[in-house]
């Protein structure tokens, strides 16, 4: 198995930790300690080393931070894991809902007089410390650079990550790397400037065409890299990672420890990501009196706009993968009936992980799953990244919803997909729930937009149907996909607050939901990737993008109520269900073929 479900946090190893962590910065003379999720690569996964705010507090979601004060621990987590902290923290931890509530506007109601809170500051970007900082101005509240607190007290803490390096084929990548470098190397000669600091694994291992194996579930290798205006890239990693591979000519490997002095002898300008490269950067950098520019991190649209290559790559992916998921849903509909018709069957949230598992691992081409499956049943649901162990595994029981959100790295692509299935007949909430979910998902898969249109703009369109009810959820509607790279990938994502512009081969999720605490959780998801579409007859003559649907799946049909649907959007399903049909039945066997039959069948 490639999924664990072993817990490995407790809520009681929080409290002793937090009086340590207490004890040594009252020693240091401040009153406080940001505790971040982030590493010194400030991406959204982090290696079991760097598991840090997971250690302190016992909460391990992907988003979150805790301000450690005297009397007071705020763990500050967004609506997708406000749940989950409650569930996996001690009651030494208050759970702060974010970002409702701004870090600077906590600490001024909680502090009371001159307070000192200190910092790591490979673990912060620029931006995310000059907003804080703002924020503060004349409270009399303060920030201090530190070496980091936690670790010393981590006295069982994983070595750093040595994940074997290798490449990937130039032809599933679309360009030679160095192709890729004179690209970046052009852009920067274009601002006028001499070298870009790189500092996000994925962006590295694009711009190289390598992999990894440094972070769970992340095909990716750990490093920092500093791309020059002639295309010469220096990369700094650990040498013994890289055993067996050629490099390019124009890519030079040097040790981690040489990152920091090769900064300071840099010609600038040089440009950085103030939102993505750790602070310690800039400040060695300023005192090295090097000039700097900041932007955009250079290959981060480049890699986000896929090549031809990489799309037939996610194409085939998803072909496959969509044949173990229709083997897989035939599967769990035929226990879901003997649920229903004996009450003493036993499946359980971890039966349907593992089930799930060994029918991607049918595939020679699986790598790995690109996250923990999230399956959860009834309540459990409603927690929205929620990731079932031994000790929270639930027995399905008649009536429940049940929602699996999986997804799986191949060679050729990267897939993420979520259905919400029906164990037996289920209310009649549940079903208005589900199909207006549905329709939000309907509306942006049939979204035709003017270029220049960003995520921002249609977020709403996938949350309308809900709102019209009262209804919303607590997440973005879509994150960026990467190509056998990350799941979560940026700058391209569908949320009410991304203002990057969307391009021709970004490939998103379409993943609206809506979760009822204590109740039920629902969320159906499909990959797109934006494409050049057309208008319709007596349209403007504008330049027009659309969304190709990557994900084949079966809807389950049984949770539409299909007097909601408008024409429109029983068209768009019945088409979609008749080109899964078309091009799963192929691939499947008998019994999975009879089963798609009804399971695609028209509305």
């Amino acid at each position: 198995m490639l999924q664990s479900f072993d817990a490995t946090t407790r809520p009681a190893d929080g409290p002793p930790r937090l009086r340590a962590l207490r004890a040594a910065i009252e020693a240091l003379g401040v009153q406080g300690w940001l505790a971040p999720r982030s590493d010194a690569h400030q991406g959204e996964y982090v290696a079991p080393c760097d598991e840090r705010l997971a250690w302190l507090t016992g909460f391990t979601g992907s988003a979150g931070f805790c301000i450690v004060l005297p009397e007071v621990a705020g763990l500050f987590v967004d609506g997708r894991y406000r749940v989950q902290a409650r569930l996996q923290c001690a009651p030494d931890f208050t759970v702060v809902p974010w970002p409702d509530t701004k870090p600077g506007d906590w600490l001024r109601e909680v502090c009371v007089g001159e307070t000192v809170i200190g910092f790591d500051p490979w673990l912060h970007t620029p931006d995310e410390i000059e907003t804080l900082e703002r924020a503060l101005k004349g409270s009399g509240i303060t920030l201090q650079r530190l070496e980091n607190q936690i670790d010393p007290l981590w006295t069982d803490r994983p070595g750093p990550p040595m994940g074997r390096v290798f490449a990937q084929p130039e032809a599933l990548a679309g360009l030679s790397g160095a192709a890729k470098r004179e690209t970046i190397a052009g852009a920067l000669r274009a601002a006028g400037q001499r070298a870009a600091v790189l500092t996000q694994p994925d962006s590295l291992c694009w711009l190289t065409n390598l992999r990894g194996a440094d972070l769970p579930r992340l095909p990716v290798m750990q490093a920092f890299g500093i791309i020059h205006d002639d295309g010469r890239l220096d990369l700094f990693a650990h040498v013994a990672k890289f055993t067996g591979v050629t490099l390019e000519d124009g890519v030079h490997l040097r040790p981690p420890e040489a990152f920091e002095p090769a900064l300071r002898t840099l010609q600038g300008p040089v440009r950085l990501d103030k939102s993505t490269v750790p602070l310690r950067l800039l400040d060695a950098l300023r005192e090295a009196g090097v000039t700097m520019a900041f932007g955009q991190d250079p290959c981060a649209r480049p890699k986000a706009c896929k090549t031809e290559a990489e799309l037939a790559g996610a194409r085939a992916a998803h072909l496959r993968d969509g044949a173990a998921m229709a083997a897989f849903l035939c599967w769990l509909d035929a226990q879901s009936e003997q649920i229903v018709n004996d009450p003493e069957h036993v499946l359980t949230e971890i039966d349907i992980a593992r089930h799930l598992e060994a029918a991607r691992a049918r595939d020679s081409q699986l790598v790995d799953l690109a996250f923990d499956t999230i399956s959860g049943s009834g309540p459990n649901g409603a927690i929205i990244h929620y990731r079932v162990t031994e000790d929270s595994n639930r027995r399905l029981i008649a009536g429940d919803l049940m929602l699996v959100d999986s997804g799986a790295q191949y060679r050729d692509g990267t897939t993420d997909i979520t259905r919400t299935v029906a164990i037996g007949p289920v209310g009649t909430l549940e079903a208005q729930c589900f199909t207006r979910v549905l329709q939000g998902m309907i509306a942006l898969s049939r979204a035709r937009f003017p270029r220049g249109v960003a995520g921002g703009h249609l977020d709403a369109l996938a949350r309308y149907p809900l709102w019209l009810a009262g209804l919303d959820y607590d997440h973005g509607t879509g994150h960026g996909v990467g190509s056998f790279l990350s799941v979560h990938e940026g700058p391209q994502r569908l949320s009410r607050i991304s203002t990057e512009v969307l391009a021709d081969g970004m490939i998103l999720s379409n993943e609206p939901g809506y979760y009822r605490e204590g109740r039920f959780g629902i969320r159906i998801e499909n990959l797109v990737v934006v494409r050049a579409g057309e208008p319709p007859e007596g349209g403007d003559a504008r330049d027009w993008l659309e969304f190709e649907t990557l994900t084949l799946a079966p809807i389950d049909r049984r949770l539409i109520l299909r007097e909601m649907l408008s024409p429109g959007e029983r068209a768009w399903l019945d088409a979609y269900h008749a080109r899964v049909l078309t091009l799963l039945r192929p691939l499947v066997d008998t019994q999975t073929a009879v089963w798609l039959e009804t399971a695609c069948a028209p509305l």
